[in-house]
């Protein structure tokens, strides 16, 4: 007589409101904040710090329709599935592949500058074969983490939330009493097009709290768990990355456009002496540590979904029998990630990201009507957004103006990311 059939593995819903807001949070706060003031008070002068809050405002818009779409859905899969409900499969699977695309890209050009920032703090890791082995170490543990459980990636992810952000608030308050006001005066604003080329570069620092939605399937009533997770992360990082600037700028003035190595870490050394320094050094390799274990926990789940779908192969739908996780296509995102890293620049991955993550947010946001008119739902009642034309219009509107600084050059390689989506779709539909 034989016992009852066990039932498959199921993905468990352990991610509450705190612990979507930290995903979100880290995955936005890697590399690029420690880098980009440098760069952007380049562009356009002493206006950055506007710029900064003029960004995050954008992203807010962008936001609060992945904020809609994001309630309507208890399964994972984030941008993928709101966009294949509302405009179909094929175009559902351009949207999911281009987020994935974006997502890995941006997980390989952060552990790029960790191996840089890594070898600052420990001169014995700095030569490229120990780096390389540290990154290696750094995502296999973190892969193990995840594949042990959700919840344990969950609270190592808050954690490291915590540990990056701790930092930076410091430097905030003590950097405040080391401005000279001669630093942040300005005269003549950029122009348009100056302004649009550094808002595509600000908008890498902004991207990735939408990879938070990735893993629907695991938070709980995601109804409500969505909105207020994306709202309350928006604006706190809106809100932290326009006060790091105007720090910044205030203490180390003329200086601070050609700190480019560390410039967040410069104005600590000026404002509070070396060991603020060394504290927002160290504070980098934890927000990238930290942002590597928040992708590992979501950028998997695309996989996932992908092949749940049957658009991917079958084995990346497999979970672990014990842990409920996806644990071969954890598996091979870090696999994916760790080639492209000792293989490529931050430059050059952050720019075949930009692009991407425009369009996929430009789709996003008219999937949010579409969903909305039809009133798709997967449970609860859906946050529903104010002035729904007024928002999802703007928001597509910011989109389109951003895209006008993209160059023949981007256009092209977007174009055969393009051409690789559809051979797949294609390929496996055929299969």
């Amino acid at each position: 007589m034989t016992g009852p059939t066990a039932s498959p593995p199921t993905l468990r819903r352990e991610l509450g409101k705190w612990d979507l807001t930290a995903i979100g949070v880290n995955q936005v706060i890697g590399s690029a904040i420690f880098i980009l003031p440098s760069q952007v008070v380049a562009q356009i002068g002493n206006w950055s710090p506007f710029a900064f809050l003029a960004i995050g405002s954008a992203s807010l818009l962008v936001a609060l329709c992945f904020a809609e779409v994001g309630s309507r859905f208890e399964r994972t899969g984030g941008p993928y599935l709101y966009t294949r409900a509302a405009f179909g499969r094929f175009v559902g699977f351009l949207t999911g592949f281009l987020l994935w695309m974006v997502l890995t890209f941006a997980m390989a050009a952060v552990a790029t500058v960790l191996m840089a920032n890594v070898g600052v703090l420990m001169p014995a890791l700095a030569p490229r074969v120990p780096s390389a082995l540290a990154l290696i170490l750094i995502y296999v543990v973190f892969g193990t983490i995840n594949i042990r459980g959700v919840e344990r990636g969950s609270r190592v992810n808050t954690a490291f939330t915590i540990a990056k952000v701790l930092p930076l608030l410091l430097l905030i308050a003590g950097g405040t009493f080391a401005i000279d006001p001669a630093n942040l005066s300005s005269a003549n604003p950029p122009d348009m097009a100056t302004l649009a080329r550094s808002s595509l570069l600000l908008l890498f620092a902004f991207a990735g709290v939408d990879a938070a939605l990735v893993p629907g399937g695991e938070v709980k009533d995601p109804a409500r768990t969505v909105p207020r997770a994306l709202f309350i992360g928006m604006v706190a990082i809106t809100v932290l990355y326009a006060a790091l600037q105007f720090v910044a700028q205030g203490v180390l003035g003329p200086a601070l456009a050609t700190s480019k190595a560390a410039p967040l870490a410069e104005a600590a050394g000026v404002a509070m002496g070396g060991w603020a320094r060394t504290l927002i050094l160290a504070g980098a390799v934890v927000a990238m540590l930290g942002h590597a274990g928040a992708m590992i926990l979501a950028s998997p789940r695309m996989l996932f979904a992908f092949a749940r779908d049957g658009i991917m192969p079958a084995p990346l739908a497999r979970l672990h029998p014990v842990h409920h996780t996806p644990a071969a296509a954890i598996v091979l995102q870090c696999v994916l990630v760790l080639v492209l890293a000792l293989t490529s620049t931050f430059e050059r991955l952050a720019v075949l990201a930009n692009l991407s993550i425009l369009v996929v947010y430009g789709t996003c946001c008219a999937a949010t009507w579409q969903l909305r008119r039809r009133d798709v739902r997967g449970g609860g009642t859906p946050f529903r957004i104010p002035a729904p034309r007024l928002i999802v219009v703007l928001a597509c509107l910011v989109i389109v103006w951003m895209l006008t600084s993209i160059t023949l050059a981007e256009w092209m390689a977007f174009a055969v990311a393009i051409a690789a989506a559809v051979l797949i779709f294609v390929f496996r539909r055929q299969a």
